[in-house]
């Protein structure tokens, strides 16, 4: 199973993808936690360039997808392929709202690309946590090149994350990320693929 979690920087990504993992992990299950940009040393290397230096917006556009590409075919797709449940923090969600609606890219040649770059692996499930990037903002994020970017490029992100939500209601499932941890374990796991 491919589950993937998105939303806003310092939504709460990281902290219900490590509660959802325990879980699963005490009932049993193999799995495993990803993210993007920054799994592998490829990985790091490039989470390293797109996170602390000034790149332009076409090589970040690359980057992100070349990331995305080493990153399912040496770890996403194997571990899949071993009956391994892969919990991942952004996938190729983020390039189409952050590139796409935040940055001004064309939409639908976003999700060509990564469309190429993911071999067309979709996750069974995607959790949008949803909260308002001025609270998220006040959470202590590490504060990297993408976080410093204005309100209003924050503001378009989180709305191009509910647009892709509208969209796809069979695949995401919307969390208020204003609600305490223990609550959106809860209705993650209560909205958790069969």
């Amino acid at each position: 199973m491919f589950v993937t979690f998105e939303g806003v920087d310092g939504a709460g990504k990281s902290t219900l993808i490590s509660a959802i993992a325990e879980r699963l992990r005490a009932e049993g299950q193999s799995v495993l936690i990803a993210r993007e940009p920054g799994d592998g040393e490829f990985g790091l290397a490039i989470r390293e360039m797109l996170l602390e230096r000034h790149v332009c917006p076409e090589a970040e556009l690359f980057l992100f997808l070349a990331d995305r590409s080493e990153h399912v075919r040496n770890t996403v797709a194997p571990a899949l392929s071993r009956g391994t449940t892969v919990l991942c923090d952004r996938y190729g969600d983020s390039t189409v709202v952050y590139q796409g609606y935040a940055r001004g890219f064309d939409i639908e040649l976003l999700k060509r690309l990564n469309h190429l770059a993911t071999q067309g692996l979709v996750p069974d499930r995607t959790f949008l946590l949803d909260v308002d990037p001025a609270i998220a903002a006040q959470r202590g994020t590490k504060g990297d090149r993408l976080d410093r970017e204005s309100s209003n490029f924050h503001q378009l992100v989180r709305n191009g994350f509910l647009s892709l939500a509208r969209e796809e209601p069979h695949r995401f499932v919307l969390l208020d990320a204003s609600k305490p941890p223990d609550e959106l374990l809860h209705e993650a796991l209560n909205a958790w693929p069969a």
